[in-house]
């Protein structure tokens, strides 16, 4: 049993018990006024299961690649600590472990692995992004998070962490972004929209039973065009079913006995 059910129990006990002696001072003051509607109550709607009798799917209808996690090969972690490890050294080393893939997490152009080799000689078209070092899993310990940029809007956003001295990819996705922010521990990466005035927002959380970052909210938000801040969207309101009614009581008038 939930601990706030005993005192929510004491408070409905309370109100009813106030209800009562409000209508005995009432019924004993037959001018103390009349009982008026104070308005619709908002009718309860909870979720209903439609089809129930059909048998739910079992295979996932895309792959965002969650879950999925890998070692990166050939890269040390001196004291498990992120930091020592050089952004450009690791997307290298997936690179060239992955030197076919063409999508997902690790497809790159043609033009950014020339680039990319060309990181140490020409840095300023060197696609590797800023590193950021932030705590995503809540353990105390920073894990890298980094960016590599492509043509066409696409940005590659991949996290590591630290194990026993091995770098660990714990998240990777490669999408049209328009920003990446971070709330807490949440990655959120912006994505734009077919519709116009609307965007895709993904939060990226730690799951520590599956023991990588997970997509854990994905929606579409309307959004100023200029500032990029979300606008509320349209909601419908239901038509009252019931009204409560309550008392309105006017100013007390009193017998020489001092009863009403």
């Amino acid at each position: 049993m939930s601990a706030h059910r005993p005192a929510r129990a004491a408070l409905l006990l309370l109100t009813a018990a106030a209800a009562l002696s409000a209508l005995s001072v009432l019924s004993g003051c037959a001018d103390a006024g009349k009982l008026e509607s104070a308005g619709p109550t908002p009718t309860a709607i909870g979720p209903t299961r439609l089809w129930p009798e059909r048998q739910p799917a079992s295979i996932p209808p895309l792959d965002y690649g969650e879950g999925e996690t890998e070692t990166v090969r050939g890269i040390k972690v001196p004291g498990d600590d992120v930091r020592e490890v050089k952004p450009v050294d690791v997307v290298r080393a997936e690179q060239a472990a992955h030197p076919d893939a063409l999508s997902g997490p690790d497809g790159m152009y043609e033009e950014t692995v020339r680039q990319l080799r060309d990181c140490d000689t020409k840095p300023k078209s060197c696609p590797v992004l800023k590193a950021y070092h932030r705590d995503l899993t809540g353990d105390g310990s920073a894990e890298l998070i980094i960016g590599v940029s492509m043509p066409e809007g696409q940005l590659s956003v991949r996290c590591y962490l630290a194990e026993k001295g091995r770098l660990t990819r714990i998240m990777g996705t490669s999408d049209a972004v328009i920003g990446v922010s971070l709330a807490g521990r949440d990655l959120i990466i912006r994505a734009p929209s077919n519709l116009p005035g609307y965007e895709y927002r993904t939060a990226w959380s730690w799951d520590d039973h599956q023991h990588a970052m997970l997509p854990t909210h994905d929606e579409i938000l309307r959004v100023d065009k200029e500032s990029g801040e979300t606008l509320p969207s349209h909601s419908h309101t239901t038509t009252p079913t019931a009204t409560t009614p309550t008392a309105t009581t006017p100013p007390a008038t009193t017998t020489p006995g001092g009863r009403p």
